[in-house]
């Protein structure tokens, strides 16, 4: 009996000691959703969303992604992508000006994809689930 209480005691000392994970804080995350409908963006081409200047994913129709991301200022540039969708070439095409996004950690922000002057761009969407 004294052996069991002992175990007991030991086993939930060690489970206080052991960090608990949260999203929540000042060294949590943000989610960045990009969503791409057919009827705003009719092309069939990939769209390419570069963060911060690095290609991170590609968007098909019909797509959306959503990012983890610190906290903090980050750039989103939209592209079309050469694929295997004959009229897809980007040469030539300027590509869009970045948007920029300021991320607060806890953050949930909806971006649609939307036709613009120079390309595909963002626009702020909501979160309707």
């Amino acid at each position: 009996m004294r052996w069991s209480v002992l175990a007991l005691l030991g086993i939930l000392s060690t489970l206080a000691v052991v960090p608990v994970a949260s999203a929540d804080g000042p060294n949590g995350y943000a989610i960045l959703i990009i969503s791409r409908q057919t009827l705003q963006v009719s092309t069939s081409c990939e769209i390419g969303v570069y963060v911060n200047d690095q290609l991170v994913t590609r968007l098909f129709q019909e797509d959306d992604t959503s990012l983890n991301l610190p906290p903090g200022d980050v750039s989103v540039r939209l592209r079309r992508l050469p694929g295997q969708t004959p009229g897809c070439e980007s040469s030539g095409i300027t590509p869009a000006a970045a948007t920029r996004i300021k991320l607060h950690a806890g953050d949930i922000l909806k971006y649609s994809i939307a036709p613009g002057p120079y390309g595909p761009t963002l626009k702020p969407a909501p979160i309707e689930y």
